[in-house]
């Protein structure tokens, strides 16, 4: 297939998504309890669900049969924006966060903490818009994302108009990406057009990241750009601190960012004790900055305890907990494995990030292997954390995407993401816990149990692969 009708397949796929978007998206009145066989049964349901399966396919697969058949970076960028143009133009699609932002922006201009309160205190003037479960629940953002969310309201006066304004802050966010990933890909050996196309024209981005719209495009925008900084501009010394402020503001955001810190760190100039200073510490002086002004106080860092009350088999250690829940509750009624095994996975999140980091640290090209180290460490953080959303393959992605070339694993998995997902924003994977956690439990066994023999026939008797041999295998 030529480039040029891949790129128009892409753009039939967002077109189907963005019509199944208009006619059964997350719209403000949508039916808060549709299931996936109710909404079929409703007004336009077979053509939203429809429009939704297969525009999903095409672009999906112009995707992933583009990523060889890529002419250039521009090619590549002109195509990504292409796909996402139609997202711009619709209603929430994928999910009902948006209307949880303007709640908790609201909450923030009435002087109502939002780390102790769930929206449903104020109440929201558009509390009925807010998904049940999130009502009482205190937000788990960052206090700089707070603030956004209370100019947005402000700026844009309604409900529509923080929509709109919460796009243009995204497409913002989404340039701020598109700017830094030739430069990071070209330090880690990447070619610019793949980087571009892996991490902007997946079906995960204009539908989701765009489309609903997330905050977590605001939080990669400013971590690219930091890491940008770093790899353009060390060791200048002002340079340095700008990085370390814009990874301050990440974390301000989405607290997941912080997994990048320690990396960008490494990735700064020597000695390390300076980079630390500069980096980290300004890193640490904007977070606490951003904190105080904002009158919040630190109350956010105990309120993102509050998302791990969802109980879903698209985590890893979640499913696993689960399905040893389902074996044990035939003996006992009350067993739950589901917190222990959590628990453990974030033990082993530590310990993966403490020795990626190690790893980096002793490789030869340390500001590349950083690079790769951060991204990985996002790999590890999706796989570990007690709650997978299906855009949080986008963290892991979007790094992974300028930092190596074996990215088919983490591709595959954002497809997948993406078909779990109905427009109005209702997961697929709720309806099936049983026997989705003993499926996904037995397939990371699969897993694990081909990764061991794979390392085992690639190691030659007497020697050990290298820590280059030993990353690629875990992008992969």
């Amino acid at each position: 297939m030529t480039p040029k009708f891949l790129r128009y397949l892409g753009l039939a796929g967002s077109v189907l998504l963005a019509t199944a978007g208009w006619l059964g998206g997350a719209l403000p009145a949508a039916d808060l309890a549709a299931t996936p066989v109710s909404i079929a049964r409703g007004s336009y349901g077979p053509a939203i669900v429809g429009f939704w399966l297969v525009g999903t396919a095409l672009q999906a697969y112009a995707w992933w049969a583009g990523r060889d058949r890529i002419p250039s970076a521009r090619w590549a960028l002109t195509t990504a924006l292409l796909w996402m143009a139609p997202f711009l133009l619709v209603p929430p699609v994928g999910s009902r966060d948006i209307y949880s932002y303007v709640c908790q922006g609201e909450m923030y201009l009435q002087g109502v903490d939002p780390y102790t309160n769930g929206v449903g205190v104020l109440p929201c003037t558009w509390l009925e818009t807010v998904s049940p479960i999130w009502r009482d629940t205190a937000t788990p953002y960052g206090p700089l994302f707070i603030v956004i969310a209370a100019a947005a309201i402000s700026v844009g006066g309604s409900l529509t108009g923080a929509l709109i304004a919460f796009r243009l802050i995204t497409v913002v966010a989404i340039v701020a990406i598109a700017a830094g990933l030739p430069t990071l890909a070209r330090r880690c050996g990447v070619e610019p057009r793949l980087a571009l196309w892996v991490g902007l024209a997946g079906p995960l981005v204009g539908a989701h990241l765009l489309g609903a719209p997330h905050n977590d495009a605001i939080m990669l925008g400013l971590a690219v750009v930091a890491l940008l900084l770093i790899v353009r501009m060390s060791p200048h010394p002002l340079a340095l601190l700008m990085a370390g402020a814009l990874l301050g503001l990440a974390v301000a955001v989405k607290a997941t960012a912080v997994v990048i810190v320690p990396f960008a760190v490494l990735a700064a100039s020597r000695p390390l004790w300076r980079a630390f200073a500069l980096v980290g510490g300004s890193a640490l002086a904007v977070l606490t900055a951003v904190t105080v002004a904002s009158g919040l106080g630190f109350g956010w860092i105990p309120a993102m305890r509050g998302g791990s009350s969802l109980i879903q088999f698209t985590s890893p250690p979640t499913a696993i907990g689960m399905t040893l829940t389902y074996i044990g509750r035939l003996f006992d009624p009350d067993f739950d494995a589901v917190p222990a095994v959590r628990t453990l996975a974030l033990a082993l999140l530590a310990a993966v990030l403490v020795a990626l980091w190690w790893w980096a640290y002793r490789n030869p090209d340390p500001t590349r292997a950083a690079l790769r180290g951060a991204a990985l460490a996002l790999v590890a953080f999706v796989a570990l954390a007690p709650v997978f959303h299906p855009w949080y393959a986008l963290w892991p992605l979007t790094l992974l995407a300028a930092t190596t070339t074996r990215i088919r694993a983490v591709m595959m998995i954002s497809i997948a993401a993406a078909f779990s997902v109905m427009p109005d924003g209702s997961g697929l994977t709720r309806f099936v816990k049983f026997p989705g956690a003993p499926i996904v439990t037995l397939l990371l066994i699969a897993l694990l149990v081909t990764a061991v023999r794979r390392s085992g026939a690639r190691k030659s008797p007497g020697s050990s692969p290298g820590p280059d041999a030993s990353l690629n295998r875990s992008a992969v």
